[in-house]
């Protein structure tokens, strides 16, 4: 039996952060062992109470946190928080560095008082000219021209998912990682900032190097220039939607195989891949009519053992119906404090064979908050006075 995954255990991490870009980081840092506490206000975390598609962001990125309850805006709450970043590796935040001020959490004055303290700031851009600016992923998107590659000439488009916010979670784990790694040689903490806006110049990246190095600015993704003989989404006979790569000249014979298309296989004029790419303008549409004349299931069938990259055009929910996915381990069960629960993945990361163990349950607003204060030493009335009289 392999054991748990769980390097980070002993690191106490304190996060104070809303949506999903720092808990996001808090929620890896917990997959990997570490022990984190989210300070909410006394009325809990807004990010609860979204509607619509904002609905899973608390559960899904707060799973296995402990919540406690703080009215930063009374002495007694900034006083127990001074007690709880005392006993902290770790400080996770994503707000404006004013605001942190008045929550008696400015980054100098902690930097200061708690000298191994490592705060990794999840903020909307760098330090620069755009360094006050409010972010979010849909913003940096549209100005990295991220929205631009996604969508057709004239109508960009957002990625579907919250990718950015989750990416740069990920870099705020994988720095505070290093940071304690480094602490152990040198004993201070540091002062991590995570920028939304470049962990999308990131992601735009290639597209950025291909105008470098030949001076041409890439398309849209739906209008690109293509590198490949086969790269299409495609309907079968029975409706359903393929995407079918071919991209080398070995996979393009397979495919003529497969497909039956004997003359395009043995046509001297497509014998290497550039001549396959220059000749899309008329080999796809027998690809595609090929397509159209088999079932998708045959399709795939024939596919996988050939070695041809392909895909069905699948919807989120049908994750959970799909059979990769779910294999033992592939999706972690989480509780909500209302007896819901839900399946969620945990990090794509296996560990001696084994996939790492995340999730954990949702706790309610402040249901850790006793447990934890007392543990600091404050008395039952230091504690309602640190909640707030909201709580």
């Amino acid at each position: 039996m392999t054991a748990e995954f769980k390097p980070l255990e002993g690191i106490r991490v304190v996060e104070l952060s809303h949506m999903i870009m720092g808990p996001s980081c808090g929620m890896f840092l917990g997959f990997l062992g570490a022990e984190v506490i989210k300070v909410e206000p006394p009325e809990g975390d807004k990010t609860r109470y979204l509607s619509g598609m904002g609905v899973p962001f608390y559960p899904l990125f707060n799973r296995g946190k402990k919540s406690v309850q703080l009215d930063l805006k009374s002495d007694c709450g900034r006083l127990a928080l001074d007690k709880l970043l005392a006993t902290a590796d770790v400080l996770v935040e994503n707000f404006r560095d004013a605001a942190l001020a008045k929550m008696g959490a400015d980054p100098e004055d902690l930097r200061r008082r708690f000298p191994r303290l490592i705060i990794a700031s999840h903020k909307g851009f760098l330090s620069g000219p755009y360094q006050e600016r409010t972010a979010l992923d849909e913003v940096v998107q549209m100005m990295t021209g991220l929205a631009y590659m996604t969508g057709p000439s004239g109508r960009p488009l957002r990625v579907g998912s919250s990718a950015n916010d989750v990416m740069a979670g990920l870099f705020g784990a994988a720095s505070v990682v290093g940071a304690i790694m480094e602490r152990r040689e040198t004993g201070k903490g540091r002062d991590l900032r995570i920028g939304l806006f470049e962990n999308c110049l990131l992601l735009v990246a290639q597209h950025m190097v291909q105008f470098e190095l030949e001076g041409v600015s890439p398309p849209p993704m739906p209008e690109r220039d293509f590198s490949w003989p086969v790269y299409d989404i495609f309907t079968t006979r029975d409706g359903k939607q393929l995407f079918v790569g071919a991209v080398t000249e070995g996979q393009w014979g397979t495919l003529c195989d497969i497909l039956g298309l004997t003359e395009l296989k043995a046509d001297p004029g497509l014998q290497t891949r550039m001549e396959c790419i220059k000749a899309r303008s008329w080999t796809i549409p027998i690809v595609t009519a090929a397509m159209a004349q088999r079932q998708a299931s045959d399709l795939m069938a024939a596919f996988e053992p050939a070695g041809i990259p392909f895909a069905p055009i699948a919807k989120p929910s049908d994750m959970f119906q799909d059979p990769h996915v779910m294999r033992p381990g592939g999706l972690a069960v989480s509780r909500m404090a209302d007896g819901r629960q839900f399946r969620a993945p945990s990090l794509p990361v296996e560990v001696d064979g084994v996939m790492v163990r995340g999730g954990g349950d949702v706790a309610a607003v402040g249901q850790d908050t006793e447990a934890v204060l007392s543990e600091l030493g404050l008395d039952s009335d230091a504690i309602v006075a640190a909640r707030g009289r909201q709580a």
